[in-house]
C-alpha cells in the first residue's frame, strides 16, 4: 500500500471549492488502496475564526473514513489587513516546519497552491528530503490577485512571482485545474510534467424534480462564496427582475451588505437563505430552474468548480465570468453565456430565456453530459498512473 500525504490549507468541515477538491482527492486515493494522510490547519474558513470544537488546540489528529487528518495550529484571520493575512500564512508555515522536523513524511506528497507562501514552505523544505512533490495548482497567483485588484505590480508582486516560479521548478509534477494554468506553467518550464486535474465532483445524484413550466417567474439561484470576486451584491443591484426571482445561498465578505440591500428593497424578489451543508445544498438546488455563475472580472486560469457540480445535478447554467469556463459551457451545451462584467448583456440574455426552455429534458441532458464527460473516477485512474 503506497503512502501519500496531502498538504492543504482547506479541508472539511470547511466549505468551498478548495476544501471539496482536496477531500475528494483524499477519499478517491484511499478507495484506490492508498494509505492517505492529510495535513491541514485547524478549521477556520471562511469566518477567519477557529471553529468552536477546535478552539484551544495546537494539534488535532483524527481518522475519518480511513484517512488520517492532522490539523495544525495557525493564527486564523480573514482580515483585510495584509499584514495580518500574511502572519496567518506564516503561522501555518511555522507549524508545518515544526511537524516536518519531528515526524516521518511519506515519499509522495501532494501540495495545494495557493496560498503561495505555504506551498513554498512545503516545496522548499520537503525537496531537500528527496520526496516526490506534486503541486496541485487551483488558481494562478499572483496573476489572479493582480486581476482582482488585490496586488499592484511592485516589489512585493515581483517577489511573489519568484516564489511562484520556485514552486513550479521544485515540483516533480504539476496538476492544474485548467488548460490556462498548464499553459502558463509550460511557458515558464517547457519540460515540466503536467496533468489536467479538473475539480470533478463525486457524489450520488438525486432524481431531478419536475418544475411546472406554467409557473410564473424563473427561479434563479446563486450558491457559494459571497466574496468580492463573485460580485453578488452588485448582481442584486443590476439584475432585471421582470421575469425573475433571485435566491442566494452562502456566506462571505459581502453577506452583510447583501442582507441590508434586501431589507432596504422589500419590493425586489430576492431571498437570502443563509449557509447550508453541501449535502443539503444539493437537495435545495434541485428546486430551481437556473443557476448563475458570476465573476466580477475575468480571471486567467480560473474555472469555477460549480460548472461540474451543477452539471452533475442537471442544473442549467447562466455563465457570467468569461475565460475557459465560458468555453466549457459552450462546448458541452450546459446553458447560456453573458459577457463578463456586462450587466446589460446579462439582462438581455435572461430576457430571452423562457421558463419552458428549462425543461426536464434539458436537465437530464446536462446530467448525462456530466456523467459521461466529467467523471471523477476516470480522471483519478489516469492520475494514479503517474503518481
Amino acid at each position: 500500500m503506497k503512502d501519500v500525504l496531502i498538504i492543504t490549507s482547506y479541508f472539511p468541515p470547511e466549505t468551498g471549492a478548495a476544501s471539496n477538491r482536496m477531500f475528494h482527492l483524499a477519499e478517491g486515493l484511499q478507495k484506490e488502496n492508498y494509505k492517505v494522510s492529510v495535513i491541514t490547519p485547524l478549521p477556520n474558513y471562511p469566518t477567519g475564526k477557529i471553529f468552536p470544537e477546535y478552539k484551544g488546540k495546537f494539534k488535532h489528529i483524527s481518522v475519518e473514513n480511513n484517512i488520517t487528518i492532522i490539523r495544525l495550529w495557525l493564527y486564523a484571520s480573514n482580515s483585510k489587513n495584509k499584514f495580518l493575512r500574511l502572519f496567518a500564512m506564516f503561522s501555518y508555515s511555522f507549524s508545518l516546519i515544526w511537524f516536518f522536523l519531528w515526524n516521518k513524511i511519506p515519499q509522495t506528497v501532494i501540495v495545494q497552491s495557493p496560498p503561495l507562501l505555504v506551498a513554498f514552505t512545503n516545496m522548499f523544505f520537503l525537496r531537500s528530503k528527496n520526496r516526490k512533490l506534486i503541486l496541485n495548482v487551483s488558481d494562478l497567483w499572483p496573476i489572479a490577485g493582480l486581476e482582482l485588484g488585490a496586488f499592484k505590480k511592485n516589489f512585493s508582486y515581483r517577489m511573489l512571482e519568484k516564489i511562484e516560479r520556485l514552486n513550479y521548478k521544485k515540483a516533480d509534477l504539476v496538476l492544474g485545474q485548467s488548460e490556462e494554468i498548464l499553459t502558463h506553467v509550460k511557458t515558464l518550464f517547457p519540460n515540466k510534467n503536467t496533468f489536467l486535474y479538473r475539480n470533478y465532483p463525486d457524489f450520488e445524484v438525486s432524481k431531478i424534480e419536475f418544475q411546472n413550466p406554467s409557473e410564473q417567474k424563473i427561479k434563479l439561484v446563486y450558491a457559494g462564496l459571497l466574496g468580492m470576486a463573485q460580485g453578488i451584491y452588485k448582481l442584486c443591484e443590476q439584475l432585471d427582475y421582470t421575469n425573475l426571482e433571485f435566491h442566494i445561498y452562502g456566506a462571505g465578505a459581502e453577506q452583510a451588505k447583501i442582507e441590508i440591500f434586501i431589507a432596504n428593497h422589500p419590493e425586489l424578489p430576492i431571498t437570502y437563505h443563509g449557509e447550508v451543508t453541501r449535502k443539503e445544498l444539493h437537495q435545495e438546488l434541485l428546486k430551481y430552474d437556473l443557476t448563475i455563475i458570476p465573476l466580477l472580472n475575468r480571471i486567467y486560469g480560473s474555472v469555477p468548480s460549480k460548472i461540474f457540480e451543477y452539471a452533475r445535478l442537471g442544473l442549467p447554467m447562466l455563465y457570467f465570468g468569461g475565460g475557459e469556463g465560458e468555453d466549457i459551457i459552450k462546448r458541452h451545451d450546459l446553458g447560456w453565456i453573458a459577457e463578463a462584467g456586462n450587466y446589460e448583456a446579462l439582462n438581455n440574455e435572461i430576457s430571452i430565456i423562457k421558463k419552458s426552455d428549462l425543461s426536464l429534458e434539458l436537465k437530464e441532458k446536462i446530467r448525462k453530459t456530466a456523467l459521461d464527460k466529467f467523471d471523477f473516477n476516470h480522471q483519478l485512474s489516469r492520475l494514479k498512473k503517474i503518481i
